[in-house]
């Protein structure tokens, strides 16, 4: 007769390989993102200044004061959390509503939906240089032309709304990345469900409020924290098209970063800046994390 112990020991024999064969692929992660950032955290705290390399050493939270008393600081965080929070509502919004189109039956669905999903394996630079220079170019821009075909005066979007500006450049970009993942959730939600509702007498709007947007909370929840994690870091349409103006009009968290690493050299500030890019993310994954877990133990709290 076999005992407990007997039957524990191939199952633990079993487990060991797997550990062996994860061994490379964590070791090639943690060299290739935890050794970058203990170093980043290292320089944070030295006075690292590429004008002056023969000056350096441990200032410890010198770094830090230094960006906290700068009002550009506050005023680039700012910036970036504008620019989030409002990437977030144009792609979710138009993200939900390309899902619920292209979640019907049409001809040519399949194709449609390549051209949407197009935008989004377009380089960032690429993409800048096409909204700044064939559409929102002022003198001979897609938009000038059509504001002269009605009669308007052509906007200058770059000079007159910047921000507005890079939040169309990103979300153009995204967009495609919201319809993905929604359409996904759409498609998992039983049509028998949806049938149900119809023959009980349910309306269009009743269906999607109480049917489909419960339905798809947890894939908003999902859409909403990897594009925050991304859109943190957003900086080559800011560097392509405006380049952080008019003044500090667009200048962001990742840009201030740039500008403090290779515009003044600052070496140490540069990498201060980049753990509050850190923390800042980590708090946004934190919450939506939370609010997914929340949704989560919901329905077993009604039961």
């Amino acid at each position: 007769m076999m005992t407990a112990n007997s039957t524990a020991k191939p199952r633990s024999s079993k487990r060991n390989p797997s550990v062996f064969l994860l061994l490379p692929a964590m070791t090639v992660l943690i060299v290739c993102t935890q050794v970058p950032f203990i170093m980043t955290i290292y320089n944070s705290f030295r006075r690292f200044n590429l004008l002056s390399p023969d000056n350096q050493g441990f200032i410890w939270f010198d770094n830090y004061i230094s960006l906290l008393t700068d009002p550009v600081f506050y005023r680039s965080l700012l910036n970036t959390l504008v620019l989030v929070g409002s990437v977030l509502v144009v792609t979710v919004l138009i993200g939900l509503a390309c899902a619920m189109l292209f979640n019907q039956n049409f001809p040519g669905r399949d194709f449609t939906r390549t051209l949407v999903i197009s935008p989004f394996f377009i380089m960032p630079v690429v993409s800048a240089l096409i909204w700044k220079n064939m559409l929102m170019q002022p003198v001979y821009g897609i938009f000038a032309w059509i504001a002269q075909r009605f009669g308007l005066e052509p906007i200058d979007w770059l000079s007159a709304l910047p921000m507005q500006s890079i939040v169309i450049m990103v979300a153009w970009q995204w967009i495609p990345f919201a319809l993905l993942i929604l359409l996904t959730g759409l498609a998992s939600l039983p049509s028998d469900v949806l049938e149900a509702a119809k023959l009980d007498g349910a309306s269009g709007w009743q269906e999607f409020r109480f049917i489909i947007m419960p339905h798809l909370s947890q894939t908003i929840s999902v859409v909403v924290m990897l594009e925050s994690i991304f859109l943190l870091t957003v900086f080559a349409e800011i560097y392509a098209s405006t380049s952080g103006g008019p003044g500090l009009e667009t200048t962001t968290l990742p840009y201030l970063i740039y500008l403090k690493a290779f515009g003044e050299l600052r070496i140490g500030v540069a990498t201060a800046g980049a753990m509050f890019a850190v923390v800042l993310a980590n708090l946004v994954s934190i919450f939506v994390l939370r609010s997914i877990a929340s949704n989560l133990q919901t329905p077993k709290e009604l039961t």
